[in-house]
């Protein structure tokens, strides 16, 4: 394929939905991915035998969740259970007198953000004068948001918190390798082939690329908005307001460390801790999930850029101390590490999930915009509600591939 109808930039969750629209349209199509694999922040590891999902792991809002038919049309499990987040394992570390109060405190600020949002649009506005559960706050902000409160549109995560629903479902056999199978069989792929510049004329678009140029009739962009907003790859100067858009919708910082089990150990399955709940940094700790021997470590905001600062090894030297001061000193010689991500430091993403700054809210809907019919815009970040999840992403890349096909051919997407 020389020349196909639509290039898409990048093969994750919201390359692969755009490639399916465009397919079923009839378009060619020809993904570029700068990594060895398809799938982006949806990956599915494989380490000792089990699959672990380095970057997005649950089914957020999983009855209306599109990847939870595509899974069941593929014959994959649907875990249904109630996740154990929010509770704390034989109360190790946070009594319940202390979660009851902090618990309450996230309810209280939720409610502000939604019915009385601050005039600043700062989250971190809604907090109580004098709450001494701030530092909750902020830990619980890093894992939803991928930053603390300061850094939080109130407008964008009320936008959110309303449209999700408390179903968080898995995939045992890993979310990434739900989304890497689901790319079509009539798309294109080249993978390790990062684009280096992208040119508009009036016959389309032409993108460099280590291998080479290619040109298209469209392209569909799909990566990150850190990407975006960067220097890596060449824009032409009129997306200079989309590139400001992605600055002002940045991603958070979240990370994941997952530890070995060896033995029993003092461990039960499908439960959570949270390390100090007095600490913004502290580590999310979901025990044995889905009964395999390992504990996912999840960072996220301050927690995700300590440990990105501290280096891997003491990262997760960190974590094991941490969980040896709840559960006792002789919990130590059950842990070891396994593997952990790098979002931060993988230069084709750079860091978890998007989060709008304060008074920037708007911006995702300007970062959506088509330009001239030749360039379309997918990602998660570009969806309203439904940022930070695999599903916005993936059907964001639907609706880039419905604007697409009624530029190129005047019929509307089915």
């Amino acid at each position: 394929m020389t020349e196909p109808d639509v290039v898409v930039i990048g093969a994750g969750a919201a390359g692969v939905g755009a490639a399916c629209g465009l397919v079923e349209a009839g378009l060619t199509v020809m993904l570029l991915e700068a990594l060895p694999r398809v799938g982006g922040r949806g990956w599915t590891q494989m380490a000792t035998g089990l699959a672990l999902d380095m970057g997005c792991g649950w089914l957020h809002s999983g009855d209306r969740n599109p990847w939870t038919a595509i899974a069941e049309a593929q014959g994959k499990t649907v875990d249904r259970r109630t996740s154990a987040w929010g509770e704390q394992f034989d109360d190790l570390g946070f009594p319940p007198a202390e979660q009851a109060a902090a618990h309450a405190s996230f309810d209280r600020w939720s409610e502000r953000v939604r019915s009385f949002p601050p005039a600043s649009d700062r989250a971190a506005d809604a907090i109580e004068p004098g709450d001494r559960w701030r530092a909750y706050l902020d830990a619980l902000s890093g894992y939803i948001s991928g930053d603390e409160l300061t850094r939080i549109s109130a407008r964008d995560y009320a936008a959110y918190d309303r449209a999700s629903s408390d179903c968080n479902w898995r995939v045992p056999t890993g979310y990434g390798a739900l989304i890497a199978g689901s790319l079509p069989s009539g798309a294109g792929i080249r993978l390790s082939t990062p684009v280096r510049k992208v040119a508009i004329d009036r016959s389309g678009v032409l993108l460099d690329t280590d291998a080479g140029s290619l040109s298209a009739r469209a392209a569909i962009v799909t990566v990150s908005t850190h990407v975006l907003a960067g220097d890596a790859i060449g824009w032409p100067a009129a997306l200079d307001p989309w590139r400001e858009a992605a600055r002002c919708v940045p991603l958070g910082a979240n990370e994941k460390l997952f530890l070995a089990i060896d033995g029993d150990g003092p461990f039960e399955p499908e439960t959570h801790l949270i390390g100090d709940p007095h600490d913004p940094a502290t580590a999310s700790f979901y025990i044995r999930p889905l009964g395999s021997p390992v504990i996912e470590c999840f960072l996220g905001g301050l927690g995700a850029r300590r440990a990105e600062a501290m280096g891997r090894d003491a990262a997760f030297a960190h974590a094991i101390d941490q969980l040896v001061s709840l559960f006792g000193a002789s919990a130590r010689r059950h842990l070891r590490p396994l593997v952990g991500s790098d979002w931060a430091a993988t230069p084709s993403i750079g860091g978890g999930y998007s989060h709008a700054l304060p008074g920037e809210a708007h911006a995702r809907a300007l970062l959506a915009r088509p330009f001239e019919d030749r360039l379309f815009f997918a990602g998660e970040a570009t969806h309203a509600t439904d940022f930070s999840t695999a599903h916005g992403a993936y059907q964001s890349g639907l609706r880039a591939a419905g604007e697409a096909i009624v530029a190129l051919t005047g019929r509307r997407a089915r």
